[in-house]
């Protein structure tokens, strides 16, 4: 069977397996079970109506083998254990794929009103639930880091946040959780998400902390989609975000900058190729990533579906080509979304 059109389908329509790792709600466009795929982190929907079904650590489709190999990725031992002040391990920061540590600082955005709300985005919905806090301190996030790289050889670790009200838009708190994180694992590659600060020296700071990588994500680079999509964070101007992507390359580095460009928010492929390859010039990796709609967010509540198969496997093979001609891979960002490549087929396309 088709390897590549199996990867992508699968990753919209999910599959029938109960995984041991999932992520439920959170920051982000993401809601899945965190699956091994021939031997790659694959962050697949959990749906118990797909057609697609693991038997014997193989996906079938009906009847046939699709020829993948897929495993789940076992439950780490870290998650058994609970902070010095109470709070279990898991609260703090998740496994992401086999061997990424993920936490979202801030568990609260000021972005979350309905009126301003990233439709994707269910970033309270998991603190409502009570499977996380609110802010986790920099002693929290060390002592669980240490304990996963430990224990289950964790590699690389992401630290996203909700904006905050201040002009840094959440940076500082993310500088401080760098610094204590690194002084209790020298080495561990970390990346940090957040909004472009008012303050463009906050993208200099967070090197300083130590951050190998930085995200700075906008999701999509037509104004009318971001108002539809996301209003809150389109008042803050695409030019903002041209400054910021270019103060990060310089302090971080060509391919160490990366950016989300979600797939279903109403661009056709032209506009998106277009987009990623301008992105890909400036130095940042276009994280393309299906639309799925979680539960939770407005676009699940209001019943919008998820992009065709079709879509998404041209956009995603386009950029690929893209990214292979400017020699740039997802694993050479060392930490993050895109060096995880697990919400994507970007990696098996070749980017």
């Amino acid at each position: 069977m088709d390897r590549m059109g199996t990867r992508v389908d699968v990753a919209i329509r999910g599959v029938r397996l109960d995984a041991p790792v999932r992520r439920k709600g959170g920051a982000g466009p993401s809601d899945d079970g965190h699956l091994v795929v021939d031997g790659a982190d694959a962050a697949i929907p959990l749906n118990p109506d797909s057609p697609y079904v693991v038997r014997d650590g193989r996906l079938y489709l009906g009847g046939t083998d699709t020829g993948l190999a897929i495993r789940p990725v076992r439950r780490p031992r870290f998650y058994d254990l609970v902070t010095a002040d109470g709070v279990p391990y898991e609260k703090i920061a998740k496994l992401h794929g086999s061997d990424v540590l993920a936490t979202t600082v801030v568990q609260t955005c000021i972005r979350y009103g309905e009126a301003d709300r990233c439709r994707f985005c269910a970033i309270e919905e998991s603190l409502r639930s009570g499977a996380t806090v609110a802010a986790k301190t920099p002693a929290q996030l060390a002592e669980v880091a240490e304990a996963a790289v430990r224990l289950d050889g964790v590699r690389q670790m992401v630290m996203t946040t909700g904006t905050t009200s201040g002009p840094d838009r959440g940076a500082r708190v993310l500088v401080r959780s760098v610094r204590a994180v690194l002084a209790a694992v020298p080495g561990l590659p970390v990346q940090v998400q957040c909004e472009p600060p008012a303050d463009l020296a906050w993208i200099g700071r967070l090197r300083e902390a130590g951050a190998a990588a930085i995200g700075i994500h906008v999701e999509s680079l037509d104004d009318e989609v971001r108002r539809r999509w996301m209003p809150g964070k389109a008042s803050v101007p695409l030019a903002a975000y041209e400054a910021a992507w270019d103060e990060a390359v310089r302090v971080f580095g060509r391919n160490r900058v990366s950016t989300y460009l979600l797939v279903g928010l109403g661009e056709d492929a032209d506009e998106l190729v277009a987009g990623a390859a301008g992105l890909i010039e400036r130095g940042v990796y276009p994280f393309v990533v299906p639309l799925r709609p979680m539960a939770g967010t407005l676009a699940r509540r209001d019943g919008v579906a998820a992009p065709s198969k079709e879509l998404v496997r041209e956009v995603t093979e386009r950029v690929a080509a893209r990214l292979k001609a400017a020699g740039m891979t997802g694993a050479d960002q060392r930490a993050g979304c895109a060096a995880c490549g697990a919400c994507s087929a970007l990696a098996m396309a070749g980017g």
